[in-house]
């Protein structure tokens, strides 16, 4: 069965069709399909879920398909109108626009009468000259839970709305039908489930959609809680809160840490966003109960100049959170994804290598380094003009330079935040970083050097095996650096084993290593956050 076969779904109140023969039964057809592209599989939508759960008396007449952006986009067309829709509504967003373009584009060609309505942050701003939207039908801007549902109920009755571009106001918690329960034994078994607390933030980052977005709304705890308790009944065990702020309201993020410490059972993983200046000790004696591994806290550092900070309206307390980091590393089992941007404006090449520098101290088991990304709608085009900031204007919208970086340096540092990916953030590399990094010398000099290096032996920063990877790393090491030889075969190779691997890889086999008979308690965590923890520290 190919990957389309496997990867698609069909929902509807109270039927899961799972492969294409069976959606092809005569007379299985749909009023309403509500689609998407996903990164991949194991992700899953969690917006189409809210327009199901909120479409009322139509959510019978509804079909709900997923597919990724990998697939043929003629197969999705085909899938689509196999149901033979009224209206198709998309998920719009950036790693998603260029082939849903293609296939918002063919719908009309091939089945003009149908209402093709587009929702989602890609087509919520700045919609003006967009492709997709040029094809469409209507477009819902803003929250489209409640709205969708009354655009589906005109159409379906041919009383269309005159104008194209329909706004939706930001909906109440209350308004709102939670869709927890449209997550299926499938998704609950193989996919993210993601949940949400809280929407909205406090905070006016001018890189940020969230900036638009000021008003915070808070779900009602105790019908969350219920939602959350019938997932964990029916076996989800790995929940990813999309709150841009969990720790703005302390209460809040209580209840719920206390809800998953009551709850604790092998395999339980937590994904928060956090702000990283804010961590009273109410939040602290909780988190610090939590066995390690369980709780993945994101945390978004983005800078360390607090002059870029003024220029992008992000207020930041980096004593705190030094003081913050230190408590994780040191009190906590947190596994911690912080976040560092690229080419922000008034960011140059050595105020960022500090940056990185500083953050690397305090010990997060991961640095996203990421590229800035001009979404559309964001605040900081104002800043275009006077910082000379140039953009793709393809998607992701990367900044391709600035006035103090330039297209070159811009390069130079993405092949190091790729790199970095793939040796730091991984968890395959952890001894070995370390050796490293052991003296004083600048880290990011440092890792720089192995980038530059390691870019010139392969000419590519993607497809390169791990076997490989490791091979190229130990001959930096001990041909580049000139580190001790033996130093460098222990640390590699207990990275190797980090992950259960238990053969000797060729550049190690003239070496006489014996394998390590530690294991952990930590098997059912996710592999990468696995890979990072201190087997010093496990407990049950």
């Amino acid at each position: 069965m190919g990957p389309l076969l496997q990867d698609v779904r069909l929902e509807s109140a109270g039927r899961l069709l799972e492969s294409r023969y069976e959606r092809l039964i005569p007379n299985i057809v749909s009023d309403i399909v509500i689609a998407t592209l996903n990164a991949r599989y194991s992700h899953s939508s969690f917006g189409l879920r809210y327009l199901l759960a909120n479409l009322g008396e139509l959510q019978s007449r509804t079909a709900l398909l997923e597919f990724v952006i990998g697939d043929n986009t003629i197969d999705v067309l085909t899938e689509i109108l196999s149901l033979s829709p009224r209206i198709v509504g998309f998920g719009v967003y950036i790693w998603n626009v260029e082939p849903l373009t293609r296939i918002v584009a063919d719908i009309k060609r091939a089945r003009p009468d149908i209402t093709v309505v587009l929702g989602g942050p890609e087509v919520s701003y700045e919609t003006k000259g967009q492709t997709i939207v040029e094809h469409a039908d209507y477009v819902i801007t803003g929250e489209a839970d409640v709205k969708f549902a009354e655009l589906c109920k005109q159409i379906l009755s041919q009383q269309y709305p005159d104008q194209k571009l329909i706004q939706a106001t930001p909906p109440q918690f209350h308004q709102l039908q939670l869709p927890y329960e449209l997550y299926t034994d499938e998704d609950i078994a193989h996919r993210v489930v993601y949940v949400e607390a809280s929407r909205g933030c406090p905070f006016t980052c001018e890189f940020c959609l969230s900036a638009l977005d000021i008003p915070v709304r808070q779900v009602d705890i105790d019908s969350f809680l219920s939602a959350l308790e019938q997932l964990m009944e029916r076996g989800a065990k790995q929940f990813k809160f999309v709150d841009r702020t969990f720790n703005l309201n302390i209460r809040t993020s209580q209840r719920i840490l206390q809800f998953f410490l009551d709850r604790l059972q092998p395999g339980l993983f937590l994904h928060f966003e956090m702000i990283p200046d804010r961590l009273p000790d109410a939040l602290r004696e909780l988190i610090a109960q939590f066995p390690p591994g369980v709780l993945q806290f994101e945390i978004g550092v983005q800078t360390f100049s607090e002059n870029v900070g003024h220029l992008i309206s992000r207020r930041q307390n980096n004593d705190k959170l030094t003081e913050n980091f230190r408590f994780l590393r040191e009190h906590t089992g947190v596994h911690i994804h912080a976040d560092l941007i690229i080419g922000l404006p008034g960011e140059t090449w050595d105020s960022f290598a500090a940056g990185f520098d500083r953050l690397l101290a305090l010990r997060p088991q991961e640095i996203q380094l990421g590229i800035l990304k001009r979404l559309r709608g964001t605040p900081i085009i104002s800043r275009d003009q006077e910082w000379e900031m140039v953009y793709s204007q393809n998607p992701p919208y990367e900044v391709l330079s600035t006035r103090l970086l330039s297209f070159d340096q811009l390069a130079v540092l993405r092949r190091v935040a790729r790199f970095w990916d793939l040796i730091g953030n991984s968890g395959n590399f952890v001894d070995t970083l370390a050796l490293l990094f052991a003296d004083q010398r600048s880290a990011f000099v440092q890792f720089l050097h192995l980038t530059e290096w390691l870019f010139e032996k392969v000419r590519r920063m993607h497809g390169i095996s791990l076997l490989r990877l490791m091979e190229l790393v130990f001959e930096f090491a001990t041909s580049i650096r000139h580190l001790d030889e033996q130093l460098v075969v222990q640390a590699i190779w207990k990275d190797y084993m980090r992950a259960g691997r238990r053969d000797i890889p060729p550049f190690l086999q003239r070496f006489n290593l014996e394998q390590p008979g530690r294991k952990t308690t930590a098997a059912q965590l996710p592999g990468r956050q696995k890979r990072h923890l201190d087997p010093t520290r496990l407990h049950n």
